[in-house]
């Protein structure tokens, strides 16, 4: 399995986020409008949590608060995992699936380089055993 940093380089280049003070419907208008689930929440270009569908589900819908009187600092995820660059495909899959997460900022220092998601490591797992496949098909016809 490859560093996640090749991951980031074949994606889009746009790093979205979002501000802590930003509505959680002005989130809820982001996450359609860029096709995510999740964002990052950036103030003054530090990371500062993530917000995602599931913190909207569990702490605006099944609470009975309203999304527009909301701001996303108060029903974010504040306590971030990370992972480096360097950190491998496999590593980042067993760190979502034992923590119950489905994106991961990656973060090399103070600075943020962008956010994995569960489906861009399962593409990445997808594609490399086509290789494989194609590579043993090729071998076991020459």
């Amino acid at each position: 399995m490859r560093p996640i940093l090749e991951l980031l380089k074949k994606r889009e280049s746009a790093m979205w986020s979002l501000a802590p003070k930003d509505s959680v419907f002005d989130a809820l208008q982001q996450l359609a409008n860029h096709n995510v689930g999740a964002m990052m929440v950036m103030d003054q270009g530090k990371l500062v949590g993530v917000f995602s569908e599931r913190d909207y589900t569990r702490k605006i819908a099944l609470a009975g608060k309203s999304s527009k009187d909301t701001q996303v600092k108060d029903i974010m995820t504040p306590d971030v995992l990370t992972v480096s660059p360097q950190t491998r495909t496999r590593d980042c899959m067993a760190l979502m699936s034992q923590k119950k997460i489905r994106h991961l900022p990656v973060v090399e220092g103070d600075k943020v380089l962008g956010m994995i998601s569960i489906r861009d490591i399962m593409n990445d797992i997808i594609a490399d055993h086509e290789q494989t496949i194609g590579h043993l098909t090729s071998y076991i016809a020459s």
